[in-house]
């Protein structure tokens, strides 16, 4: 072949556990700069307009194509797209990779067009598919369906830029897409300040998360310029490439997307429990989502491309190990930050959230449903590193097979909880993160069964040693903080710099706690940096 081969961008020991750790510790990072001005962005929202009807009807629409998002975007295209692109770079020309981003480009960039286009115009339709609840007010149903159609051309700016995030990741380019959504951080907090010059004060939330979507989407292609694959769109569905991808991104769109659906299904029921019902679900859902997506997300983006190589090259060996290193982090990460959560729900809750229009009883409701889904964390960390084991060697039948036993289980769970939680105490909301994290387990069990069943991962030694170490290093720092954390009726009535000087400690203390007694039980950090 005369065409020069594609630049291998990650060497041998970028592949060893040293080099997913740095790749990853790089990603997460990045990642936590921009989750902690998410956070920052939650204040400044809730403090703008709290839990009210108009934050709801904002908190919905903006999750419609936020979901659809995961699935075109970072979620089931990319688990689709990564294999692909990274067998082509192993195994085609350069030329032959390019033809193939072109091509992914226009048929990608065509399909998001189309249903963008379809969303906008059925506005009404879609807003009440998705708030089914909100149909019996037409104030709130009118708000949805208004803001719908301002936010819906985020799906195809985040998608593209999800695109291009997803061939810089093949490349071993992670700070890049782990920054951009930066971006719609500073755009959501410059819309609430500037809120007051719009007749309706929600809608510059709106109109800032159309034009963050659009930035993103910029912001990377001078960076895929400088490596010579900016893609210029080209329509052609026969390409074999392209085909491969579609042919494996239809079922991937369900399975690596379960835990997406279980949630968008827990907003719609919200929308038939009180007002503030959606609104305490976001912030609850976005607090424990900060480490899954600074830990979880970086696991998986990291190890996908690494995963794709080695079963390209038949190196069934380091699959496994690479998994197994990838699990063992999970616990590492999950267990004690799920149970931080808990003990510190309200605390984090109060210090973040409580100021201007966010009410003391908004803080109890968000706090039960953060709870609920922090004992989730680690099995929605585990589906993170799981599911690029099956992507990975272009299997995206099974995860389906699983993700429609844990959605099934998810919504008979939803009525099992929801109905007796409001009826009995007035805390329905509760039910819909409860029948997630169950369902999430579920999920991560199944997925883990079927690895195992398919002979292709083997969990190495030592498992159950390190779980009594994790769990009892979890227990110690629980104690400590829990014991050390002041009353609620003193977190309510401090100001937030008073605040701000207990709950740092707070944490930083429990870490130190947490390292210290894994130290002390004999867990050995660098064991997790070094090559197994």
């Amino acid at each position: 072949m005369t065409d020069q081969k594609v630049p291998s961008q990650l060497g041998q020991g970028e592949d060893s556990s040293r080099g997913l750790a740095k790749s990853g510790a790089i990603f997460g990072s990045m990642t936590m700069g921009s989750r902690v001005l998410g956070v920052v962005r939650d204040m400044v929202v809730a403090r703008f307009f709290g839990a009210d009807a108009a934050a709801d009807a904002f908190f919905i629409a903006f999750k419609i194509p936020n979901f659809m998002r995961r699935l075109f975007g970072e979620g089931a295209f990319s688990q689709a797209f990564v294999p692909v692109l990274s067998e082509y770079r192993q195994t085609q020309s350069l030329q032959d990779v390019k033809d193939l981003l072109d091509r992914v480009a226009g048929v990608l960039g065509g399909i998001l067009m189309l249903v963008t286009i379809v969303a906008m115009v059925g506005a009404p339709v879609v807003a009440t598919i998705f708030a089914p609840g909100y149909v019996v007010d037409p104030q709130k149903q009118q708000m949805v369906t208004d803001m719908v159609r301002i936010t819906f051309p985020y799906l195809m700016f985040i998608s593209l830029t999800g695109f291009a995030g997803g061939i810089l990741n093949a490349y071993g380019k992670f700070a890049v897409p782990a920054f951009t959504p930066v971006l719609l951080n500073i755009f959501l907090i410059s819309g609430a300040y500037f809120s007051s010059y719009f007749p309706v004060p929600i809608y510059a939330l709106a109109w800032a998360v159309f034009v963050a979507g659009f930035m993103q989407m910029v912001f990377q292609m001078p960076f895929l310029r400088q490596m010579n694959l900016l893609p210029r769109p080209r329509w052609d569905t026969q390409h074999e490439g392209v085909r491969r991808i579609l042919t494996l991104i239809v079922p991937a769109l369900f399975g690596v997307s379960v835990s997406q659906i279980n949630l968008l299904l827990d907003t719609i029921l919200a929308s038939f429990l009180p007002t503030g019902s959606v609104s305490w679900l976001y912030y609850s859902d976005r607090l424990w989502e900060l480490p899954l997506g600074v830990f979880g997300v970086a696991l998986a983006t990291v190890i996908l491309p690494s995963l794709s190589r080695k079963h390209a090259s038949l190196s069934a060996e380091a699959f496994s190990a690479t998994m197994d290193w990838a699990l063992r982090v999970v616990l590492l990460i999950a267990v004690p930050a799920g149970t931080a959560l808990v003990v510190l729900a309200e605390p984090i809750l109060i210090s973040l959230y409580h100021y201007g229009a966010m009410t003391e009883n908004d803080i109890a409701m968000s706090a039960f449903s953060l709870r609920a889904y922090s004992m989730a964390l680690l099995a929605f960390m585990m589906i993170k590193v799981l599911a690029p084991g099956y992507y990975s060697r272009q299997d995206t039948k099974t995860p389906v097979r699983i993700g429609i036993k844990a959605m099934v289980a998810n919504m008979i769970l939803n009525i099992l909880f929801v109905v007796p939680l409001h009826v009995y105490f007035k805390i329905g909301h509760v039910g819909l993160a409860l029948a997630t994290m169950v369902s999430s387990y579920m999920n991560a069990y199944l997925l883990y069964r079927g690895l195992r069943s398919a002979d292709v991962y083997h969990p190495q030694h030592g498992w159950w040693l390190l779980s009594f170490q994790v769990v009892a290093s979890t227990m110690v720092m629980a104690a400590v903080v829990g014991y050390l954390s002041p009353s609620m009726n003193e977190w309510f009535t401090w100001s937030w710099q008073v605040r701000a000087l207990w709950l740092a400690p707070l944490c930083l203390l429990g870490i130190t706690v947490y390292f210290i007694s894994l130290f002390i039980t004999g867990v050995k950090l660098r064991e997790f940096l070094t090559k197994h």
